[in-house]
């Protein structure tokens, strides 16, 4: 059965607040504009989900609490619509079609490289066939290349740097370290896990010829219960460094599998700070657990430790502590391209939000418009304890934290394009919102 839910937001009196404003009442509160996020909230990989979910729903409040989205007749808030997709690509496909059906314009993903790409082809499909009902695709976190690359389209935007980039961050580290001889890859078993090993390989030949590559391991995403065989296999191999792409549950377990078994060696990861990770690892992780993102809580700026800890006010369990910039990023995007264009209909809206930049007191970022790919700084951190060496604040009670070890400005980290992007006619569509 379809399963959905209609995200009531908590700060719904202080937007009501914003909205009975004078400057709102000359521009009355209209019908909401409404985000669907397509996202597995249930089965092994719900809380990567359900993190998702908080930073969407907070950047939402946020912008509603100053007065929505101000459209030609009134202001907007913003509604948030979950659709639970289980981690499946055919159940994403059936929850895309349920949004479609429900007039919703814009479609947020991010937790699986192959459900994006799935819906990738099924919005560009939908939207040459029905430009009368167009929609747009926001992912905040599938980081398959080719998504803004060979397979790129112009329904698409990306606001995670992509698998490339992040491994060009992390070799950026491992070229320098001078310690590192024989690496051990391990990652999921889909179309993210493979292109992040094959860009492990081609990057640290050009980058360090000299280190082995002693491991190279794809196992089933969301089915290992132990990696006690897995870590049995990298001891063995000699490694001293693994680079793993592995999110949600499978990084928990294969790290609290290798502090089991005391194996002690470095750890590069996509996603090593947080969602359980920190925590499973432990003191063997200090100086030797690294996480590549686009920001992290100790980046040392006043203005980002307030966003931190804004976030915190709203959800103060440290279970809760899992914060991305980049969901915030899309939705104050979104809402400005959707001002710029005065409408909701997905051409215009792709329109405005190409070229578009976001700005604030500790960040940058600029959509290019090429292949729709957010070019953004990145940041290569490494396991502390709390309140040691600059590490103010620690990731979900763990009592350890992330410092920053590299950081890549916005030049440094974009990298070239192959996206031949096909983009509509001008023609005028109806707008399928709010």
């Amino acid at each position: 059965m379809h399963c959905e839910r209609v995200v009531v937001f908590l700060s719904s009196l202080v937007a009501a607040i914003a909205f009975s404003t004078p400057c709102s009442a000359a521009a009355p509160t209209r019908e909401p504009i409404r985000l669907g996020m397509i996202e597995g909230l249930s089965g092994p990989f719900a809380n990567a989900g359900e993190a998702v979910e908080r930073n969407l729903r907070l950047a939402i409040e946020n912008v509603n609490a100053r007065g929505g989205v101000h459209l030609p007749d009134g202001h907007h808030p913003l509604q948030l619509v979950l659709f639970d997709n289980k981690q499946a690509v055919e159940e994403s496909l059936v929850e895309l079609q349920h949004l479609i059906d429900r007039k919703i314009a814009f479609v947020l993903q991010g937790n699986s490289s192959a459900v994006a790409l799935a819906l990738s082809e099924a919005v560009t499909r939908h939207n040459d066939r029905s430009p009368e009902s167009r929609v747009l695709f926001l992912n905040y976190s599938a980081v398959d290349p080719s998504l803004t690359n060979a397979q790129c389209s112009y329904w698409h935007f990306r606001f995670d740097a992509n698998a490339d980039m992040r491994m060009n961050a992390l070799t950026e580290v491992i070229r320098q370290d001078s310690r590192a001889s024989k690496i051990y890859l391990i990652g999921q078993d889909y179309s993210f896990g493979r292109q992040l090993a094959k860009a492990a390989r081609a990057q640290l030949a050009a980058k360090r010829p000299d280190i082995a590559i002693v491991g190279d391991e794809l196992h089933p995403i969301g089915k290992v219960k132990d990696f006690s065989p897995y870590i049995a296999k990298i001891r063995a191999s000699g490694a001293d460094s693994v680079i793993t792409g592995n999110w949600g549950n499978d990084l928990t377990l294969l790290v609290k599998a290798a502090k089991e078994s005391g194996l002690v060696l470095k750890f590069y990861t996509f996603y090593g700070n947080g969602l359980g990770a920190p925590a499973a690892i432990g003191e063997s992780g200090v100086g030797r657990v690294r996480a590549v993102a686009e920001w992290h809580p100790n980046v040392g700026v006043p203005a980002s430790d307030a966003f931190y800890k804004r976030f915190a006010v709203r959800y103060p369990s440290p279970r809760d502590d899992y914060v991305h910039l980049r969901m915030h990023v899309l939705i104050d995007m979104l809402s400005a391209a959707i001002e710029k264009a005065g409408s909701t209909e997905s051409a215009a809206v792709a329109r405005a939000l190409e070229g578009g930049q976001f700005s604030n007191a500790f960040h940058h970022a600029t959509m290019r418009a090429a292949d729709h790919q957010l070019i953004q700084p990145l940041y290569v951190s490494v396991m502390q304890r709390a309140a040691t060496d600059g590490v103010r604040f620690d990731n979900e009670g763990s009592g350890f934290g992330f410092r920053t070890e590299r950081y890549l400005p916005e030049e440094a980290t974009a990298l070239p394009t192959s996206c031949v992007m096909k983009r509509p006619s001008t023609g005028a569509a109806k707008s399928v919102g709010p």
